[in-house]
């Protein structure tokens, strides 16, 4: 019976870190970080930043509030979630909805307190973040248009927040953050087209439902166009050292992602072309290293 007991106990574990989307939590903390390090704060040490007090709260914070994000996202989506990813729904419900919404709420009170150590401007920003991702998930997510660009906005806030503490204002962190916002941008787009028959039981209106798959591709299309002259802008303005390798790499994949977009109809075909902007963003965060990466031998070293 203990082992029984020990095994549940460690699937409902295994459940809520799945949940919460674990990895990428995880992936955000490190992009957060990383992007400190080598591109808001460079010219300040690696230690001073590590062990900023601050910043380590504000992650907290963040990490906090994005893992919240995704039980309340989990909890309005059930059901179309079982017509769309059955098998991780399956393991999602391990994990009772009362659960849910009590580690929900604990995660949103845990982002405030750890706010409060910053300032009392910071409590304010996280608990607007808060209703933000909530209001999301209950409402806006349906709405044509809107659902899209709130989804991108709130993805991309995390960053926004140790862009405002570090207040950089360095033209190329712009670019790099349109590149960024435009890639998610895709992202969501993307998963629109995955997700079609559960948001047509569930009356989502999305752009693949509601104006057809062409048009959902040729906003794709556009936005890898667009894509590229940030990419372009980076490579030939601004000095990213060996970055530029990883902006080659994300050119040859828009390339690629472009060219399977006229033929995908499949929803594992759509699968693969979220994969793909899946790699560029998650790439993107460990190439920040490569932009003097030099530098970051002798700061680490």
């Amino acid at each position: 019976m203990p082992a029984i007991a020990n095994k549940r106990l460690l699937l409902k574990i295994f459940s809520l870190f799945s949940v919460v989307r674990g990895y990428n939590i995880l992936v955000l903390v490190i992009a957060q970080y990383l992007t400190s390090a080598f591109i808001l704060a460079y010219d300040k040490p690696l230690r001073a930043i590590f062990f900023d007090a601050n910043l380590f709260f504000l992650i907290l914070a963040s990490s906090s509030v994005v893992a919240s994000g995704y039980i309340i996202n989990n909890f309005y989506d059930s059901e179309k979630d079982l017509i769309n990813r059955p098998k991780k729904t399956m393991l999602d419900r391990v994990v009772s909805q009362r659960t849910k919404l009590s580690v929900y709420f604990i995660l949103n009170f845990a982002s405030v307190f750890f706010a409060s150590y910053v300032s009392f401007k910071a409590v304010v920003f996280f608990s607007i973040y808060i209703f933000a991702i909530w209001l999301y998930s209950h409402r806006l997510k349906k709405i044509l248009f809107l659902g899209n660009l709130v989804a991108s906005i709130l993805t991309i806030t995390p960053f926004f927040v140790i862009f405002v503490y570090y207040k950089n204002f360095e033209t190329v962190i712009f670019i790099h953050a349109i590149f960024l916002y435009l890639m998610i941008v895709m992202r969501e787009l993307v998963k629109d087209l995955e997700n079609m028959q559960g948001d047509l039981v569930q009356n989502y209106r999305t752009i693949p439902l509601v104006y057809g798959e062409n048009w959902s591709k040729f906003f794709l299309a556009v936005c890898s166009f667009l894509a590229l002259l940030p990419i372009f802008l980076l490579i030939s303005y601004f000095e990213i050292g060996y970055m530029d390798l990883y902006f080659y790499a994300s050119f040859l994949l828009l390339v690629i992602f472009m060219l399977l977009i006229y033929f995908s109809k499949a929803k594992w075909q759509y699968l693969l072309l979220h994969n793909i902007l899946k790699l560029i963003i998650v790439a993107g965060v460990f190439g920040i290293l490569l932009i003097d990466l030099e530098e970051v031998l002798n700061r680490v070293f």
